[in-house]
């Protein structure tokens, strides 16, 4: 018969009092898992007694599989029910102890500005709803973009990366903002651009809008203007017949001002002037064919290669007086001008078609006069040459 002394038992309980820890209701306390079943999940937690967190208290998803989230050796944070059921056991939960550590960890990230990866789940009244560390959470429609969102269902299971912007744990609210994240990811773009961006560079962007005098063209964060001028050495009327929105194009950088925030661009190969061979492929005197391409009250403009244009001033369009360019001319005639004068510097020509006309008109008298010179026996002699009369 084995009997156990009050000495033995005193050192016993003096022992389980010193090494054994206090737990109280409330506290959250590791723990391994000792085994699982269907319904409930036994874990030591280092106490007197075993502790039991029954199925309901696994997880807020009612449809979960005990074993599917749960095994034997994991070390699992629990929070304490109570300390002792009828039976002695612990009474613990594993959603309420993940509650507040993930409370505690969103704390720590709505302080610090921590962005988060998430998938969003459903249309709601106002916005989407998002699941965040297993907690439910919203975001506002007017903080989904950074742009202006046209269809929420667009955007209903996309993958955004957010910022907590909002959270109120007694009221469960977690409000999150991807705005907030790509108005920081397009500053950074901005900063980066202002310090890199160089006079004459190349720099690939797309073309973002279309105006009257130009093309605008995102860089990435920031929009340059192409005048329309810049597009083309050749005389553009609309930005569209060069580009449209969408595009992706490669520009040349003319100008910046990062106080004013602007940045000019050109479409065209600067490096490509056709001015700066102008007098090496023309001469004063010349007579070229070329498009009419603009006429204007005092003239006509006409252009005599892709980016060189020259003016045939009312003047020297024709011999007649008091007529109007346009009903000499149409735009798209294709018309012979000789080159009167070329300035290099101010890229200007100063073409004539009636001298062209002019010239014509002497041609044909010279052949005329020529031909009244020629008799009616001159005309006959080498045929009655071949004639034989004997």
């Amino acid at each position: 018969m084995v009997t156990t002394s009050v000495e033995n038992i005193n050192e016993t309980m003096d022992y389980m009092y010193t090494n054994v820890p206090v737990i109280h209701r409330g506290d959250i306390v590791l723990g391994k898992v000792i085994s699982v079943s269907e319904n409930e999940v036994m874990v030591n937690i280092g106490y007197m007694a075993d502790g039991i967190i029954s199925k309901d208290e696994l997880s807020y998803d009612k449809n979960i599989n005990t074993k599917d989230i749960i095994k034997e050796d994991d070390e699992i944070y629990v929070y304490i029910l109570k300390v002792s059921d009828e039976e002695g056991n612990v009474v613990l939960s594993k959603k309420r102890a993940d509650s507040i550590k993930v409370w505690d960890e969103l704390k720590e990230y709505y302080k610090k500005g921590t962005n988060l990866d998430i998938v969003t789940k459903e249309k709601v009244n106002g916005g989407l709803t998002a699941e965040i560390k297993g907690l439910r959470a919203f975001i506002p429609v007017s903080q989904l973009s950074i742009s202006y969102v046209e269809n929420l269902d667009d955007y209903v299971g996309k993958k955004l990366t957010v910022k907590i912007i909002d959270l109120e744990k007694d009221k469960k609210k977690i409000v999150l903002s991807a705005k907030e994240v790509q108005k920081e990811e397009l500053k950074a773009k901005r900063d980066k651009l202002w310090a890199d961006i160089k006079k004459g560079e190349k720099r690939k962007g797309k073309v973002s809008k279309l105006t009257k005098f130009g093309a605008f063209v995102d860089l990435g964060g920031i929009d340059g203007l192409i005048h329309i001028s810049d597009l083309s050495w050749r005389r553009v009327s609309n930005p569209s017949e060069v580009v449209k929105v969408g595009d992706s194009v490669e520009v040349y950088v003319l100008d910046f001002d990062k106080d004013k925030k602007r940045i000019s661009l050109a479409l065209k190969d600067v490096n490509l002037n056709p001015w700066d061979k102008i007098t090496q492929k023309y001469k004063i005197g010349d007579i070229v064919e070329g498009t009419v391409v603009k006429i204007a009250d005092f003239g006509a403009f006409i252009e005599i290669e892709p980016g060189i244009e020259g003016l045939v001033h009312v003047t020297e369009l024709s011999n007649e007086m008091n007529m109007k360019p346009s009903s000499i001319v149409n735009i798209g005639d294709i018309v012979k001008v000789k080159i009167l004068d070329i300035d290099e510097n101010k890229k200007k020509l100063s073409l004539s078609m009636k001298e062209v006309s002019d010239k014509t008109d002497d041609e044909f008298i010279s052949y005329s006069e020529d031909e009244e010179k020629v008799t009616v026996g001159d005309l006959l002699k080498d045929k009655l040459k071949n004639l034989n009369f004997d």
